[in-house]
């Protein structure tokens, strides 16, 4: 469906109102604003502007309601807000994608980042849109290439599948999100930067994703030094610009780097708004959060498109029993772990091929290209097992004929998982076939 100038004018003019409810602060406590006068018209989640007496204006959302008043969560510090400030309530502040985003770096409500001119799309989204029907969604569909050997073959992704991307700071988790941005297969790439430090966005976009990645990708951005209210919305806004796309029939992949600090702002809301914290100080509607979030992925209705999601978490001391990281591997459909001690060594993408799973499979390969997987993680596994009596010098070649044959392939087949497949699939099984070929089983 085409869209003309008027429909974005449209869009502008809808969010302009000629009357607006005013409220007044009647209390500024420990990072809540109370405020009376807008019981009757707010609700919660609504966005509301506080008008300082000294001329500062702050934005907060509604996070609690109760007869006669109600409870704001600044975006920022509440500095400057006095008793009897005005507060003009807005709308909950969905957010309004438009194709003349691509290439673009806005924030979490819409607005540019990059210092141009954005219009507004003719149709509002919901940031926490509802996702399609379960017996109505398409199954998974067909194996994308990504441009690296280790995904095209041993770690497959398929159109609509949610992996994770498990990983400590610094094992090259940034690098490895922007080679799938400019590698996989997809007409759109939607990329949430959420509670990332600012230095980093400007680095990011030229150097880690460069001009081919930015040509078609929407990055959603909040910055470190946000409220939790706006590091949590990324999140939101960054899915409901993909699902714009989607539902125009396009195939979106969707990145969203961390989901780690998206439950930690939703843990500062909740927090604030009284509800009592479990799971290791999370409150314990985090899970749901995070499951609502991925559920939004995947498979799209019949004629729609789809999104294919990789939802990166950052897990210190490759503790994957934390709450976060366990929460979103039990809804997901495959989840990749980097590991230090191999980034270390300077293999890069540092993958744990033995701990990372991809559910897509059997179904995306052929049985000649099972049989080759199947075959790459045992071999893989024996040299494991056995590895610290081979660095010691304390294994005996000959004692085992599978550790033997892991001994001769390792070195090759760990370099085959850091290498680019610039061909495609059929190759990158080719060069796989001709490194198990070495272990003579």
């Amino acid at each position: 469906m085409a869209f003309t100038g008027f429909d974005t004018l449209r869009a502008e003019l809808r969010t302009l109102s000629i009357a607006q409810p005013i409220g007044r602060v009647t209390q500024v406590g420990q990072g809540i604003i109370e405020v009376s006068g807008l019981t009757q018209s707010a609700t919660l989640g609504d966005r509301a502007r506080i008008r300082c007496s000294t001329g500062r204006e702050i934005g907060a959302e509604v996070l609690s309601l109760a007869r006669g008043s109600l409870s704001l969560l600044p975006d920022g510090a509440a500095d400057g807000v006095a008793i009897g400030d005005e507060v003009a309530l807005q709308n909950q502040g969905a957010i309004s994608p438009d194709d003349s985003w691509i290439g673009r770096i806005v924030d979490p409500f819409g607005t540019a980042l990059d210092g141009r001119p954005l219009a507004k799309g003719p149709v509002e989204r919901g940031l926490r849109a509802a996702p399609p029907a379960a017996a109505r969604r398409k199954r998974l569909g067909a194996r994308l290439t990504t441009g690296m050997a280790a995904f095209d073959t041993l770690l497959p992704l398929v159109r609509g599948q949610r992996i994770g991307l498990f990983a400590g700071s610094g094992v090259g988790k940034s690098s490895l999100l922007a080679n799938f941005a400019r590698g996989v297969q997809a007409d759109i790439v939607v990329i949430a930067l959420i509670g990332e430090r600012g230095r980093e966005l400007r680095e990011f976009v030229e150097k880690t994703l460069g001009p081919e990645g930015m040509a078609r990708a929407v990055i959603v951005a909040a910055t470190s030094d946000q409220s939790p209210l706006v590091r949590r919305r990324c999140a939101w806004a960054a899915m409901a610009v993909a699902e714009h796309f989607r539902d125009q029939g396009r195939h979106v992949l969707f990145l969203a780097d961390s989901v780690t600090r998206f439950a930690e702002a939703h843990r500062e809301v909740a927090l604030a708004g009284g509800e009592p914290a479990s799971l290791r100080g999370y409150p314990p509607s985090t899970s749901y959060q995070i499951m609502a979030l991925g559920e939004r992925a995947g498979p799209g209705l019949e004629g729609a498109g789809d999104i294919t999601a990789v939802f990166s978490v950052l897990v210190a001391g490759s503790d994957m029993d934390e709450p976060v990281a366990d929460i979103l591997r039990g809804v997901l459909d495959g989840h990749v772990v980097l590991e230090r001690e191999i980034a270390e060594r300077g293999r890069f993408p540092a993958i744990n091929l033995l701990r990372s799973v991809s559910r897509s499979l059997p179904d995306a390969a052929s049985p000649e290209e099972n049989h080759l997987i199947g075959q790459a993680r045992a071999l893989l596994g024996a040299y494991d097992r056995a590895e610290m009596m081979i660095q010691a010098g304390l294994y005996a070649p000959g004692s085992d004929q599978m550790i033997d044959a892991a001994i001769r392939v390792w070195r090759d087949l760990d370099s085959f998982l850091a290498a680019p497949a610039p061909m495609g699939t059929a190759d990158s099984f080719s060069q796989l076939s001709d490194v198990l070929s070495q272990a003579k089983l």
